[in-house]
């Protein structure tokens, strides 16, 4: 009997956000993203048996590994950074169709 397994890894970007790079110290956009590793049965993924989080600035291309309380972190700032702006911006009016 022939039993196929082995593992894939997945990526996801997780959010874009603009910070200060700690290598090259510029105001550069940096994607967060998570990379899950799973077991693999007839190239069916069951489980995820590694995640990993990484953050990388777009200018130099510098990464770092952040653990997973990190990254729910940085998420959960940018999210905060969001409504703070959204709220702050004045809403248009809603054009009303022209009754003749």
């Amino acid at each position: 009997m022939l039993l196929i397994w082995g593992t894939r890894r997945y990526v996801y970007q997780l959010l874009m956000a603009m910070l200060v790079c700690n290598s090259c110290r510029n105001p550069a956009a940096h994607s967060l993203r998570k990379f899950t590793t799973k077991f693999t049965f007839f190239f069916i993924p069951l489980f995820p048996i590694s995640t990993k989080h990484a953050l990388q600035c777009t200018f130099c291309g510098a990464e770092s590994w952040l653990d997973k309380e990190q990254a729910q972190q940085l998420i959960d700032q940018q999210a905060v950074a969001q409504q703070a702006t959204a709220q702050a911006q004045p809403q248009l009016p809603v054009n009303q169709p022209h009754q003749h």
